[in-house]
């Protein structure tokens, strides 16, 4: 990662995309401090809510993460243990960190399974997740990261594993459940219908960096960087009886990244300086933000 920085407002969605391997996740899990063992953070801050997380010890950390901030990982399985019944499971950030106990403790739960729409929430609390649908697993996954009483949801992926029709499902409930408590959210995709139904801003990144930021409804009426004009022309859309579209090569290794820009051996527009100087943040004036010397040129016009 170098130079990530973006501003997330409470009640806020902010979506990050790009392809496999671009430092979506690395991002999210360096904000709560759960990068890998190989993973540091050398320089620059995370500031939340007036505090820096990269000056917290973990023990500190532990009492940030799921009170404070929680993440839904993509993949439920990974995330519950088979061991333990859904309400032991639920109720452990209730328990830990708003230190709820007996009858608040199991109301508490049962609360949340209602408000993630689990049915019968009262039975379904002692059964394990493999009684559970992939729907209804993810939801749960949901109610254990808003069990603590979170001011931001990290979501890496969440609806990977869902099929459309639930998909849909769940990210109208992550909208009620935003509407109703005012927690910010930051979700990473791949898929930018989610993106346009879910997000007001749009961080693009690539190599490692973000290339553009922008307000959701301009980044699809005027994308700026050659990237995110790439990505979405790789989107389906009904009735194209075309070739799908895709983007030539493969994303740069992050340990031996290219001079200069570091899509610019994917780039159809490439310029001579793209291959030797490393661009810089260009500020436009619908607030958008991105990378790329192209913008260098329309601005200099203008």
């Amino acid at each position: 990662m170098d130079g990530v920085s973006f501003t997330l407002r409470q009640g806020e969605t902010l979506g990050l995309v790009g392809e496999s391997g671009s430092g979506k996740t690395t991002t999210c899990l360096s904000i709560v401090g759960l990068l890998p063992r190989a993973g540091r953070i050398v320089g620059g801050r995370v500031l939340f809510e007036g505090e820096d997380l990269t000056r917290k010890s973990q023990r500190e950390l532990r009492r940030i993460r799921g009170r404070r901030i929680a993440v839904i990982l993509q993949d439920p399985m990974a995330s519950l243990n088979p061991l333990f019944t859904i309400f032991r499971q639920v109720a452990e950030p209730a328990f830990f960190h708003q230190h709820l106990r007996g009858r608040t403790l199991r109301e508490r739960v049962q609360g949340l399974l209602r408000a993630v729409r689990i049915p019968s929430p009262e039975w379904r609390m002692r059964e394990y997740p493999h009684q559970m649908s992939g729907g209804m697993r993810q939801r749960i996954v949901g109610a254990i990261a808003l069990a603590g009483g979170p001011r931001l949801v990290i979501a890496d992926e969440p609806t990977t594993n869902l099929d459309v029709t639930i998909q849909a499902q769940y990210l109208d409930l992550l909208k009620d459940i935003q509407r109703e408590t005012g927690v910010a959210l930051i979700f990473v995709t791949h898929n930018l219908g989610i993106v346009a139904k879910m997000c007001d801003r749009v961080a693009v990144m690539y190599a490692g960096k973000i290339v553009e930021q922008a307000p959701v409804r301009e980044l699809f009426d005027d994308p700026k960087h050659p990237y995110t004009r790439a990505l979405l022309g790789s989107m389906p859309k009904l009735g194209n009886k075309e070739p799908l579209y895709s983007i030539r090569g493969q994303p740069p290794n992050l340990a031996h990244l290219p001079a200069g820009c570091a899509f610019h051996p994917r780039c159809p527009d490439v310029m001579p300086r793209c291959t030797s100087d490393e661009p810089r943040d260009f500020v436009l004036g619908d607030g958008s933000v991105a990378r790329c010397w192209l913008l260098d040129d329309v601005l200099t016009r203008s």
